[in-house]
């Protein structure tokens, strides 16, 4: 009997080995992004029943884990949409993270007080990319980030989206995204010198 284009591939599919074979990938990929297991675990979860009821759109042109994954994006940005308008409704002190005393005022500019400024990371990004424990610690250092700002950067810095697409997503304009941006890439710049790369280089 000759099938219709679609529905064999329907009938093949084997929610458990998707599990087995792409589970703690997508896990570990929602984890970076949104720090927290509980939601990582329900991402996961949202993202196998979004593929099993798409299924038979899958054309196979991708992977099967590329095309999970690109549909846990997805997830995962509805998810920073609904933090960040709870954020609004609970606003944080996200000026907190200035970080005014790693700074000289001048005249005109700001500059690094000399005990603070950051030093020479030896590591590629290539390089950190494949170290655990790295991105435990980097996890750890986005923890005190408001939801809103963590989402901000995530979004950006490790998912690549435009600011534009950034500010669509969690509704911000774009002098707040950029004021969010820097306030987390100074927090993250001093966490992780002292909690990552200073202690590396004490080691050599």
């Amino acid at each position: 009997m000759i099938r219709e284009p679609g529905t064999a591939s329907r009938k093949s599919v084997d929610p458990g080995a998707w599990v087995e074979e792409h589970g703690d990938a997508l896990f570990r990929f929602a984890m970076l992004r949104v720090r927290n297991a509980s939601v990582a675990e329900d991402l996961v979860q949202d993202t196998l029943l979004a593929a099993l009821e798409a299924y038979t759109g899958f054309a196979g042109r991708a992977s099967e884990r590329t095309w999970l994954i690109g549909i846990l994006k997805h997830k995962i940005i509805d998810h920073f949409r609904r933090v960040s308008r709870q954020a609004v409704a609970q606003p944080t002190d996200e000026a907190a993270f200035d970080h005014a005393e790693f700074f000289r005022t001048g005249e005109w500019t700001e500059h690094w007080k000399t005990e603070y400024a950051p030093g020479e990371w030896q590591q590629t990004p290539a390089e950190l990319v494949e170290q655990n424990e790295f991105w435990q610690i980097f996890n750890q250092c986005l923890m005190p980030l408001s939801p809103r700002m963590a989402s901000a950067f995530t979004l950006r810095e490790v998912d690549g989206l435009s600011s534009d697409e950034v500010c669509k997503v969690l509704e911000i304009s774009t002098t707040n995204l950029w004021v969010m941006l820097h306030r987390a890439r100074l927090h993250l710049q001093r966490c992780l010198e002292v909690n990552w790369f200073k202690p590396q280089k004490a080691e050599n």
